[in-house]
């Protein structure tokens, strides 16, 4: 009898698969892309069947093209799909560049409508790099030491992103092998890199948790990041625990019993990507958006979202309105960079990352967020530093750190006479930075930029 269940339900589930398909088939995505009908930004309408998580795919696709998203339209109700987005470039101006344009058609239009429906997070096999995946308590020195154990493991970085929040670590780092220059497949050599870096994650503290985890997988970097903090509990705070230097995210949720949704608003100050951050924290969370309204014309973003859990249900008890807030919360902060803005280019090589991270060492800084990249042979990477006693950079130290890597390698973004705030007591936020000569902890004076 439980063979024969087992038979009907696997039945049922491809009967739905079927009909799904042939519902996408003849109603395909329909997608307009409008530079008229209105001033100051490119209005792009999507249309399409509805479906679990398709919300975060069409946000996913233009945040990937850094396009800003200013105000945003969402209903998904029934089985349909209609979105209308507000977009324009880095420098506020609609969107010309045919390219970008027709990238948009085709991801989000009818020839997309075939394509996985787990394009979003889905890991698709990859012989260019091996990706490595590292979650941990954050603490002085850590990017330091985990980059010298890949340099010495004959490992070349060409893709990084390190996030940080509340204490925890996380970091996706793809690598190849030092001779051949694809991706590292003996498994012998894959244990004692996932070893030797979760020993490096793990420091001097035996009960420290932390997590090495080694695949030859093509994950989506932001995403995965999301995921890993949040597994990573990272969310949980002490009740007094204030977020240093700015307010913390303004996350309401009440219930709307008349239509049996949850109302979430949302208002911050606005920054690149945060649309995206906020959407896939509510689709992990296994949440759908129904309706939403998203504006973020100014320096503050407005965003209302009206979701059912995806079991129907909507938020059901006050832990889960906390939970809901808490993770929301920490979705936000986690893209919070903090420090000075730091943009290297030069000609990759295996260890320059260890190189780097070791002459800011040496000028005392910390590095409290990093986005490595590697096109074409350039190495393109972005750190955010601060001084490792909380004070705000001189001139003297970025002067120090130019002549020592290279005046054309590497440009400040921002002046060190903005950074104005003086040391305040900070919770550990450490991050893979410096490695300290004296290895002693300290507390840090933030200042933070959005990024």
């Amino acid at each position: 009898m439980a063979y024969i269940s087992e038979v009907n339900m696997s039945f049922s589930n491809d009967m739905d698969d079927e009909y799904e398909k042939l519902f996408r088939r003849m109603n395909p995505p329909r997608v307009v892309i409008d530079n008229e009908s209105c001033k100051n930004a490119t209005v792009i309408r999507v249309d399409s069947a509805n479906k679990h998580g398709i919300l975060l795919e069409v946000v996913q696709v233009l945040t990937d093209l850094n396009l800003i998203i200013t105000k945003a339209y969402i209903s998904s109700d029934g089985g349909w799909f209609m979105d209308v987005f507000n977009v324009t470039d880095q420098e506020g101006n609609k969107v010309t560049d045919e390219g970008i344009l027709d990238y948009i058609l085709k991801s989000l239009g009818p020839e997309s409508c075939f394509t996985s429906s787990m394009r979003s997070v889905g890991v698709k096999p990859s012989m260019d790099h091996t990706a490595i995946e590292l979650t941990g308590c954050d603490r002085p020195g850590l990017l330091s030491e985990v980059s010298a154990v890949l340099t010495h493991l004959k490992c070349n970085v060409v893709n990084a992103e390190v996030w940080t929040h509340n204490t925890r670590a996380a970091s996706v780092m793809h690598v190849t092998d030092e001779e051949t220059g694809g991706a590292i497949t003996d498994p012998e050599r894959l244990s004692r890199i996932k070893k030797l870096l979760c020993n490096v994650l793990k420091g001097s503290s035996k009960s420290s948790q932390a997590k090495t985890v080694v695949s030859h997988g093509i994950t989506h970097t932001a995403r995965r990041l999301h995921q890993m903090m949040f597994d990573d509990r990272d969310y949980d705070r002490a009740d007094d625990d204030a977020l240093v230097g700015n307010k913390r995210p303004n996350v309401n949720v009440v219930n709307w019993h008349d239509k049996d949704y949850s109302v979430v608003t949302i208002q911050s100050k606005d920054r690149p990507k945060l649309l995206f951050d906020t959407v896939c924290t509510l689709t992990d969370m296994q949440y759908v958006v129904f309706h939403a309204n998203i504006n973020a014309e100014g320096p503050e973003a407005y965003q209302e979202y009206y979701i059912r859990h995806i079991d129907g249900s909507p938020v059901k008890s006050d832990a889960e309105r906390e939970r809901v807030i808490q993770c929301l919360e920490a979705a936000i902060e986690r893209r919070v960079s903090e420090g000075l803005k730091l943009e290297l280019c030069t000609t990759d090589r295996v260890g320059l990352l260890s190189d780097v991270t070791r002459i800011f060492r040496e000028n005392s800084l910390t590095v409290t967020r990093a986005e490595v990249t590697t096109k074409a042979g350039k190495a393109i990477n972005t750190f955010y530093v601060r001084d490792a006693s909380g004070y705000p950079v001189d001139s003297k130290t970025i002067d120090s750190i130019r002549q020592a890597i290279g005046q054309t390698i590497l440009k400040v973004k921002g002046s060190p006479e903005e950074l104005k705030n003086g040391p305040q007591e900070s919770p550990t936020r450490f991050l893979f930075g410096g490695l300290f000569k004296s290895r002693s902890f300290v507390n840090f004076g933030l200042v933070r930029s959005y990024s």
